[in-house]
């Protein structure tokens, strides 16, 4: 591939797209008569609305619910997915000799998927899972029309030598069915948990890219590629066509299928068969190439760039799919989408029009021959930028090199769109003279609709340069034009920068002269997720670890505020004041209702009874099992639990109880607990038994996401652990703590052991202001043992008379410990944050095990007889508001 510019045509068949087929060089001119011409002008001027969309989205980043997630779904779904709508007939029915399908039902399948992804967009935006079902429903039976007629063209065709390329249109239209159903799941919660999250997640966007996108990018490379280059096709091209489709079609069956029902390793299989498909396409290519000048070298380089972006990222998912869980996976597939959206899909969608638009536009030589060069215009600048913006987009680079990505990749692409909206004009003046007269009439309407299209493309394309060029940093005032009342007063705009950080937004006070047009650039330095809503104006998307978003907020004329919206982070301190004038503080706070307690202000009725059904927790202890590894899985799951009589609370929680499993083992014993975030905001957790460094056991995951938390227990104790994700007081009040027992060597056996967690209850809605303030100033509305105020004067323990019974305590708070007793018995054992303080052999005895804030130990009792023992803890204020029980013990 050498030379730039346009290039020189072949002798035979100069804008032939299947040189070297049989027959090539008459169905060009059998299409434009045909109409194809037309529908093909109509059909890109959607690609193009929907590129200009998504770059559009992309460049300005409005703060969108799902932006990113709907930039990628209008550039896949829209444009992607249009075109190869689009060339999949157009090239069936070259390489079949086939019939031209009927327009009226092309039209209406084109329509058809392109009002489901509209749809689509549209449902996961305003979060209605009955539109986005429906949608889904509508693009699988779009896909479907596609395929029968795919099929139907298959069957009536001539034999010819590419037929069996025809194949890939029919198996990649399977991988949009395939697809789609599975977006569909995801986007309407039906993936049931995030190890069900990860795998369906995981095999959707390998049947979308790799199956969607990737086969019929294989199978047209075939006959494309010796095209593009202006040489014959190889003879073994339909032998190794066959190959590459059984490998990459049965691997990515395989692949999907696997990773659909969580099984990684034969995922992995699958992904290695697709690989080795790739690989002899490339091979074969690489054979193809001579040292003549192509056809077009721009379209040349960008497809061989493409196919090197699509084997690196192959290669790169497959060893993160062999080497990691699903729920990381996710992570290494996440890195990869720049290089499969931008290296690889934009890449070809770019280089392949830049051959083929003149090919079904143009009339005659001379304009096609000036469409291409249109086309080409600066293509090595463009593809050096496009190829250099993905390389730094796909690494973890800092704001800077990141930021340089996106523009190199953003300038070429509004470029490109520049440059095929002229084509497109200009093919809407050549399709009346090449349809003949009966046709000449609807020259106003294609017009229209070109001129419409083209000048979407020119805007986007100017507003992507004036955002990029811009958005600067910093605290920056311009200019603005002078107040319409004429008054003399100059209005200004001015961009703030914004960090979420600490759990604080900084800063945390603007002051702005009144009539200031205000914009923020947010960025999230917090290792978990923010978003930052104004008050009575717009919010950034729900934001992760370095991503940023702006905020136009508009012309300021009165003081407001603006706050993190997930539960409890406003009421924890992330909030921030934009003050007009002087005023210290925003106007009418305007933000979460204020919800009193479920209870009342004076705490929950605790004679009143528990709801039907309603049974105590279990607070027997079992021994530590056999094994020395001790393998949990614990799922955070936000659950509406009865916390006092009548009373529900919504509750923050391990494996769906407060408190979470206990966990208990010996010293030495090794714990193996893998945490999933079922819940809707950042968990993580923190094991007071385990001595290790917490960056990475002890991160904050997002949800649907999991991790391994690995530690031996060298010290005996009765421990806590809890989540650690701030606020770490509001996380540990809503339910999110439980015990690990180590026992101590020799621990001699008992008659029964029992295990009591004390906690504080707070009432109320999650994370508003009151209920946050009770807990900063540690005024509970109850307080408990084992997560329920009173449970265990409803439903005592038993033991019989004379026997040894051990109390494990383990103080929870998260503000207050533990006194407790039990009235009627004297202690004659009390172990202690890791060390006995009375045995039984000793002449004293104590009354009482007081613990700290999350320290632990446990007691032992002899009952003297049979009758009700209460227990309480002996701060009487809290055995009043609940945490106290009994111990029925019988003869």
């Amino acid at each position: 591939m050498t030379g730039a510019g346009a290039g020189r045509a072949r002798p035979a068949g100069p804008d032939d797209a299947t040189a070297g087929a049989d027959g090539p060089a008459r169905y060009p001119n059998r299409f434009r008569n045909s109409g194809m011409t037309a529908r093909h002008l109509r059909a890109h001027v959607l690609i193009v609305a929907w590129l200009a969309a998504a770059l559009l989205m992309v460049a300005v980043r409005e703060p969108l619910p799902a932006a990113r997630w709907m930039a990628v779904h209008m550039f896949l779904l829209g444009a992607a997915t249009t075109a190869v709508l689009v060339w999949s007939e157009h090239f069936a029915v070259a390489m079949l000799h086939a019939g031209m399908p009927s327009a009226r039902w092309s039209a209406a399948r084109l329509g058809a998927a392109n009002l489901a992804v509209a749809g689509l967009l549209a449902g996961v935006w305003a979060a209605s899972p009955v539109l986005t079902a429906v949608s889904a429903t509508l693009l699988v039976a779009a896909a479907v029309a596609h395929l029968v007629m795919l099929v139907r063209l298959g069957r009536g065709a001539l034999r010819g030598r590419l037929k069996p390329i025809a194949a890939y249109y029919q198996a990649a239209t399977a991988a949009l069915i395939a697809g789609a159903v599975l977006g569909g799941l995801l986007a309407t919660g039906g993936a049931g948990g995030p190890d069900g999250y990860a795998g369906l997640r995981l095999a959707h966007i390998h049947a979308t890219l790799l199956g969607w996108i990737g086969l019929p990018v294989l199978g047209t490379l075939f006959m494309l590629w010796p095209t593009v280059l202006g040489v014959p096709m190889k003879d073994r091209t339909v032998k190794v066509s066959r190959w590459v489709l059984r490998l990459t079609g049965g691997g990515l069956l395989v692949a999907v299928a696997a990773l659909a029902i969580g099984r990684r390793w034969p995922a992995a299989a699958g992904l290695a068969l697709y690989a080795g498909g790739a690989v002899l396409t490339a091979a074969l290519l690489v054979r193809t190439v001579r040292g003549g000048r192509p056809v077009s070298a721009a379209a040349a380089w960008m497809l061989a760039a493409a196919t090197c972006w699509l084997l690196i990222a192959v290669a790169a998912d497959l060893v993160w799919l062999a080497a990691r869980p699903l729920a990381d996976a996710q992570t290494g597939i996440d890195a990869l989408l720049p290089v499969l959206l931008i290296g690889f899909t934009a890449q070809i969608l770019i280089g392949a029009l830049t051959y083929l638009l003149p090919v079904v536009l143009g009339g005659d030589p001379k304009d096609r021959a000036a469409m291409r060069a249109l086309l080409e215009r600066g293509w090595p600048v463009r593809l050096a930028a496009l190829n250099a913006g993905v390389a730094l987009t796909a690494f973890p680079l800092p704001g800077p090199a990141a930021t340089a990505g996106v523009l190199l990749v953003a300038l070429p692409g509004a470029a490109f769109l520049a440059l095929a909206a002229a084509v497109l004009v200009r093919g809407g003046r050549v399709l009346p003279q090449e349809a003949g007269r009966e046709r000449a009439g609807r020259r106003p309407a294609v017009r229209g609709t070109v001129a419409g299209a083209a000048a979407l493309a020119v805007l986007t394309a100017l507003a992507v340069l004036t955002v990029l060029m811009t958005d600067g940093g910093g605290d920056t005032r311009e200019p603005a034009a002078a107040s319409p009342a004429g008054g003399g007063a100059a209005t200004a705009t001015r961009t703030v920068d914004v960090a979420l950080t600490g759990m604080r937004v900084r800063p945390a006070r603007i002051e702005v002269a009144a009539g200031t047009a205000l914009r923020l650039k947010v960025t999230n330095e917090d290792a978990q997720r923010h978003d930052l809503r104004v008050e009575g104006g717009p919010a950034t998307p729900m934001l992760g670890r370095g991503e940023s978003a702006r905020l136009d907020v508009g012309t300021v004329t009165a003081s407001r505020q603006a706050w993190c919206t997930l539960p409890g982070h406003r009421a924890a301190g992330m909030t921030m004041d934009i003050v007009v004038g002087d005023r210290d503080t925003a106007e009418d706070g305007g933000g979460q209702e204020e919800h009193a307690p479920a209870a009342g202000a004076a705490g929950p009725d605790l004679a009143a009874e528990f709801s039907p059904g309603w049974a105590s927790r279990p607070a027997g202890l079992p021994p530590a099992g056999p094994g020395r590894v001790h393998r949990v899985t614990l799922r955070t799951v936000e659950k509406d639990i009865e916390v006092a009589p009548g009373v529900r609370q919504r509750m923050w929680t391990f494996g769906g109880t407060a408190p979470g499993p206990t966990l208990r083992g010996r010293v030495g014993d090794t714990f193996e607990i893998t945490l999933v975030n079922d819940g809707s905001i950042g968990h993580s957790i923190d094991f007071h038994a385990g001595a290790l460094a917490p960056d990475r056991p002890m991160r904050t995951i997002e949800p649907g996401e999991s991790l391994v938390y690995r530690f031996t227990a060298g010290r005996a104790g009765a421990w806590l652990y809890h989540c650690g994700t701030a606020p770490m007081l509001q996380h540990i009040a809503n339910g999110m703590y439980g015990a690990v027992i180590v026992d101590p060597p020799q621990l001699p056996e008992v008659d029964r052991e029992y295990l009591l967690v004390a906690s504080q209850l707070y009432l109320g809605a999650v994370g508003s202001e009151g209920r946050v303030a009770r807990m900063r100033a540690n005024t509970p509305d109850a307080w408990a043992f084992n997560g329920v105020a009173g449970q265990y004067a409803r439903e005592p323990l038993t033991a019989r008379a004379g026997e040894r019974v051990r109390f494990w305590v383990v103080a929870a708070g998260p503000g207050g410990g533990v006194a407790f007793h039990v009235v009627g018995t004297v202690f004659d054992t009390v172990y202690q944050e890791g060390a006995h303080r009375l045995r039984p052999e000793d002449p004293g005895g104590a009354q009482v095990l007081g613990l700290s804030t999350a320290q632990g130990g446990f007691v032992e009792a002899v009952f003297p007889e049979a009758g009700r023992y209460p227990f309480v803890d002996h701060d009487m204020r809290r055995a009043e508001a609940g945490a106290h029980g009994a111990v029925e013990v019988s003869e």
